[in-house]
């Protein structure tokens, strides 16, 4: 087994985190076909972190979120979703059912992660990174429903957080969009920001 293989075996075995993470880029959560995506891929590009779920009030935000990544999707806006079953139980389905629901109905085409667990003891490593109000007192703090929307800059922070009810299309956050896309990326060297 290479170095590089050990390494994610071992980052997935700690669930899914780099030691020390300091922004959303150094998590490595699976995909919704069960495959480690380090996050760090993303480096350089504007991410927009969702929680989402099939049979909720807010399921037809998916429309709108595939709009707001085909807009901008040329200019650098990545959308991860990650479904949840923590509200409501609105999310029973497994990985596979989810993603022909939202690729047959919504017609998604952002990248779709396997479901997660996004509160309490239990929370994905990235979502306890998330709400977590000591690394983040600005936009930490628990999640209120399903669709909740981080909105991360092109070095992985948070610059914002945008509650369920906050439409994907409204003035609000394409203006936040924008203006994230507007900014510069740093300039790093390529072998450090490899795994």
């Amino acid at each position: 087994m290479s170095f590089k293989r050990a390494a994610l075996a071992f980052i997935l075995a700690a669930g899914g985190v780099l030691w020390g993470a300091t922004t959303v880029l150094d998590f490595v959560p699976l995909s919704i076909e069960g495959k480690a995506t380090p996050l760090v891929a993303y480096r350089g590009k504007v991410l927009l972190i969702v929680n989402v779920a099939s049979n909720s009030i807010f399921t037809p935000q998916y429309d709108g979120i595939e709009k707001l990544y085909q807009k901008y999707e040329s200019q650098g806006l990545v959308v991860l979703a990650f479904p949840s079953n923590d509200f409501g139980k609105e999310e029973p389905a497994a990985d596979a059912e989810i993603q022909k629901f939202v690729a047959g109905k919504y017609k998604v085409t952002f990248p779709l992660f396997a479901k997660i667990t996004t509160e309490g003891v239990h929370a994905a490593p990235l979502y306890q990174f998330l709400t977590d109000k000591e690394t983040d007192p600005k936009w930490g703090g628990p999640l209120h429903w399903n669709f909740t929307k981080f909105l991360i800059d092109r070095e992985g922070k948070v610059i914002e957080r945008f509650e369920p009810d906050i439409e994907p299309m409204g003035p609000e956050m394409i203006e936040a969009v924008e203006k994230a896309l507007r900014a510069e990326p740093a300039k790093h060297d390529n072998a450090t920001a490899r795994l």
